[in-house]
């Protein structure tokens, strides 16, 4: 399927020289019409200088977003701070747009400091892609600031999302199209992460763009609900990084009338929470090492917390996770885990099911065929439904096994 890319918005990602191994380490995503931008940042108490400098930012109209891997520019003092400040000051002079105008994120190892040299010619390049790429509406001639020995490239999304890859093992992006008012209006997100995790944002960076004409307090609205469903539902091990991002950028090239709540603001909302979910799976199935994606599904909490709270402990049982990779329906894992949460249960109403098959019900161990547990474990998507029979709240969230493989990235993750 051809992907559907949002009307005035470019996108490229390079190698400059952050990465020693050659991959793509520095992406620009860009819109020739100034957007409207809402954001959501990690809550870890160390947050990355890109996080702090996006933070005071994000209440401008902005145009791109600068973004690099290789490096988290986190814990980085002072020297950190300049080195963000820099490359949104960079990205704007060769655009001819101003500092405020762009957002920055970093990925990669923290503690260590931005090879600013290199990514300030990696950013020109970058810049005049998108200077080349553009066409004037008017004359029909290239649109360039550049000299003619600068590098020309057709708009390349797939590219910006290698870009922001660290130990992703494939590029991740989600896109819809629907129509609002008879107009066409397109979603486009990406993310990167599979390790450091967990609700709140994660080890995370994921840049949606809209063609959408649409309020900024109605997209900071959307863009929160989203979230909490998808990305706010995640968790892979547990920890929360320095430099989790989420941003979505809305130019209103689309030419629909615009939304402000209501009939419209629904579809909208409808349609990102696919791209977000979609996103969100395609993060927990890449967790690392990971073979298979989990969702714990808790139904019949007295509150939504009481659910969360469940199912989140469950998820981040190292004894759970490792039980689903080696396909062993160990129940008791479980029943464990839902009992240290926090969270008051009654033993006796509360029953557990792999799939649609009952392995606990109401406080006792149920009959159950082993052959089909291990099948239904088997699979690529794990499904643990837990019923606690005390009201009528429910909470999902997504998580992946445990495996060598987590241990042995993780391990050498450094070098």
């Amino acid at each position: 399927m051809k992907t559907i890319f949002p009307k005035d918005f470019y996108a490229y990602g390079i190698h400059c020289g952050i990465k020693k191994n050659g991959k793509k380490d520095l992406s620009l995503f860009f819109s020739s019409v100034p957007c409207v931008a809402a954001a959501m940042f990690t809550k870890n108490i160390f947050q990355a200088a890109p996080v702090k400098v996006s933070r005071s930012h994000v209440k401008n109209n902005i145009s791109a977003i600068i973004a690099n891997s290789g490096c988290a520019n986190a814990c980085t003092g002072e020297r950190g701070m300049e080195d963000a400040e820099q490359m949104c000051g960079i990205t704007a002079a060769n655009l001819g747009l101003k500092t405020g105008n762009i957002l920055v994120a970093s990925t990669g190892v923290i503690g260590g400091f931005l090879p600013m040299k290199k990514v300030a010619l990696g950013i020109k390049k970058l810049t005049c892609f998108v200077k080349s790429s553009q066409i004037d509406k008017n004359s029909g001639s290239v649109v360039s600031g550049c000299d003619d020995s600068c590098p020309r490239s057709q708009n390349s999304p797939i590219s910006a999302v290698e870009g922001i890859m660290t130990t992703d093992t494939f590029p991740k992006q989600a896109f819809s199209s629907f129509k609002i008012n008879g107009r066409t209006v397109n979603i486009w997100g990406c993310a990167k992460g599979s390790g450091m995790i967990e609700p709140n944002l994660a080890t995370m960076l994921s840049f949606i763009l809209t063609d959408a004409d649409i309020e900024k307090a109605a997209l900071n609205n959307a863009l929160q609900r989203a979230a909490e469903i998808s990305f706010n539902a995640l968790t892979v091990d547990g920890d929360t990084s320095t430099n989790d991002t989420l941003i979505l950028l809305a130019n209103g090239s689309a030419g629909n009338k615009k939304i402000l709540s209501g009939g419209n603001f629904n579809i909208f909302c409808r349609e990102l929470e696919k791209v977000c979910m979609q996103l969100t799976k395609m993060l927990a199935a890449d967790g690392e090492g990971a073979t298979k994606l989990i969702e714990i599904n808790v139904t019949g909490a007295k509150t939504m917390n009481d659910a969360r709270r469940i199912a989140k402990t469950v998820a981040n049982s190292p004894l759970v996770k490792t039980a689903v990779f080696g396909n062993d329906a160990n129940w008791g894992r479980i029943l464990a885990a839902v009992g240290r949460s926090g969270v008051p249960v009654v033993p006796e109403k509360m029953s557990i099911s792999f799939g649609n098959l009952r392995v606990f019900n109401a406080g006792v161990p149920a009959h159950f065929s082993e052959s089909k547990a291990k099948k239904i474990l088997s699979g690529k998507e794990v499904a643990i439904n837990i019923f606690l029979n005390l009201g009528s709240k429910r909470a999902k969230v997504i998580t992946c096994d445990f495996t060598e493989g987590y241990i042995k990235i993780n391990a050498s993750y450094r070098s």
